[in-house]
């Protein structure tokens, strides 16, 4: 029977850092019989053809359940937050007039934050801005543009680093579109938060999580990574700006390939990426309230979060 009250969404969330055993829930909830559709949560599974370097769910894991959002655009293209929440909606909506119930499931925390917090009524991106920006910055480099940032929001540019190149290039975007700072935007919505059940996965050891994250990404180069991305520039036409080829992995291969660094620089910098991307995913899930939080190290684990999961799929059936 369907309790969802006005304000929440009428959805599961589960996040987790990268890594921590989300795909493997999300897996274990078809297997117990739960009637779930699976929404990616997930910034890097949208691209087509980047199998290895994204964990993605095997065409067999994939028939297991239905997944939605991967496989969606080409590694040239782009994927905002807004487009995301926009796909979400129209999805759960799908999902539940099919009887179901949707389980969002993934780390990309800023999707998320959009979801259940608005976009701020940010303007759409502007490709010849856009383009104006980045040959600013191939000439003058991109501390220049930090530069330039601060001078017009300084809010902005203190939370970003000098080389943070997509953020600041959105940052100097919306400010040459509105003529408003960025960080005016964030301050104007103070609406309340959409509410919507969320089980985070939080590991309780953080050096096991490291030792994964090693292991899984020394496993992904052996399965090809390299290869992949050789071939997804044989495919595509691909720079290292754009946000396929900035996915951790991704970005440590391309500048191997590029001979900035060499084969072990390539290993200790992908790893030393994916674990501060786990920190950050993991930062802001502790930073969270209401939330069921489980710990993926526990042998017991799944059988553990069972009783809660079903009291909310009861919960959420249309």
């Amino acid at each position: 029977m369907n309790h969802v009250s006005i304000g929440a969404i009428p959805a599961l969330a589960v996040l987790g850092p990268t890594a921590s055993g989300k795909s493997a829930l999300g897996l274990w909830m078809a297997d117990q019989g739960f009637p779930i559709e699976i929404i990616s949560l997930d910034s890097a599974l949208v691209f087509r053809d980047m199998n290895i370097g994204t964990a993605k769910p095997t065409p067999q894991e994939l028939a297991l359940v239905p997944h939605h959002l991967i496989d969606i655009i080409t590694p040239s293209d782009t994927f905002s937050a807004a487009e995301f929440v926009v796909q979400c909606h129209a999805l759960i909506a799908d999902i539940r007039a099919r009887g179901k119930v949707p389980v969002i499931l993934g780390g990309t925390m800023m999707y998320y934050k959009t979801l259940v917090s608005g976009m701020d009524d940010l303007p759409a991106a502007n490709a010849e801005i856009r383009q104006a920006i980045e040959q600013q910055a191939l000439e003058q480099g991109w501390p220049a543009i930090h530069a330039r940032l601060a001078e017009v929001d300084p809010v902005t540019a203190q939370r970003l680093k000098p080389n943070d190149s997509q953020r600041l290039q959105r940052a100097l975007e919306v400010f040459q579109i509105t003529g408003q700072p960025l960080s005016s935007f964030h301050q104007r919505d103070q609406q309340a938060d959409l509410q919507i059940p969320t089980l985070a996965i939080e590991p309780s050891d953080r050096s096991v999580l490291h030792k994964r994250i090693e292991s899984r990404f020394l496993n992904m180069l052996e399965q090809g990574l390299v290869e992949e991305v050789i071939e997804l520039r044989h495919n595509y036409v691909l720079d290292d700006s754009m946000p396929s080829m900035r996915c951790v992995g991704y970005r440590q291969v391309w500048e191997h390939l590029h001979g900035h660094c060499t084969r072990q620089e390539m290993i200790d910098r992908g790893v030393a990426a994916t674990r501060q991307l786990a920190k950050r995913q993991i930062t802001w899930l502790r930073s969270t309230s209401n939330k069921e939080v489980v710990d993926p190290l526990q042998s017991n684990w799944l059988q553990s979060v069972k009783p809660w999961i079903q009291n909310q799929i009861e919960a959420l059936l249309p």
